[in-house]
């Protein structure tokens, strides 16, 4: 079975809240358009939480439906919920062999998830995961520290960055914004 990968996820944060977009490109090994319009990037819990995902499909639904069961149970509160999914994710059996990382993000955080435990919240409100991680958030990063640019612009320009220079990622970009209530 060959390898599915192909995945660009990048959320920045600002003090209206937090834009995260995905791509939709899914590559097959050597063949870089199997997919073009995959949907990376759902909210979850009542609208206010926005999960991005990078690496395997099916395993990353099964984060999402374990990650949305987390955020019931504690309320919608995405620190806990992200916590208490990433000790389970290490220590279960089933759930450690799941080849997937998640983005997620409410109005006021962004977090990482892995397998391996990791809750990372990222310094300076930018993060990303995924094949084009790298470029997008370089882009991003730069446009922060050199513009006034909202959040959103900042993704959306960013997200056409990577696409520019990754061939891991497409131009199909879902977007989603969580602002904060004023």
């Amino acid at each position: 079975m060959q390898e599915m990968r192909g995945t660009t996820i990048l959320a920045v944060k600002d003090d209206k809240g937090v834009s995260v977009a995905g791509d939709g490109q899914v590559t097959l090994g050597q063949a870089i358009a199997i997919k073009h319009g995959a949907r990376k990037v759902r909210r979850l819990y009542r609208d206010r939480i926005v999960c991005g995902f990078a690496g395997s499909t099916a395993d990353a639904f099964t984060l999402f439906e374990k990650f949305e069961a987390k955020l019931e149970e504690f309320g919608g509160n995405l620190v806990r919920a992200s916590v208490e999914l990433a000790k389970d994710w290490r220590s279960d059996k089933y759930l450690r062999r799941l080849e997937a990382m998640l983005l997620v993000a409410d109005a006021e955080n962004i977090l990482m998830l892995s397998g391996t435990g990791d809750v990372i919240e990222p310094d300076d409100g930018v993060a990303a995961i995924g094949s084009g991680g790298a470029y997008a958030m370089s882009a991003a990063r730069a446009l922060r520290r050199h513009t006034d640019l909202s959040a959103e612009d900042i993704v959306r320009k960013s997200m056409a960055i990577a696409a520019e220079i990754c061939v891991y990622t497409n131009d199909h970009i879902i977007f989603e914004t969580v602002t904060r209530n004023s």
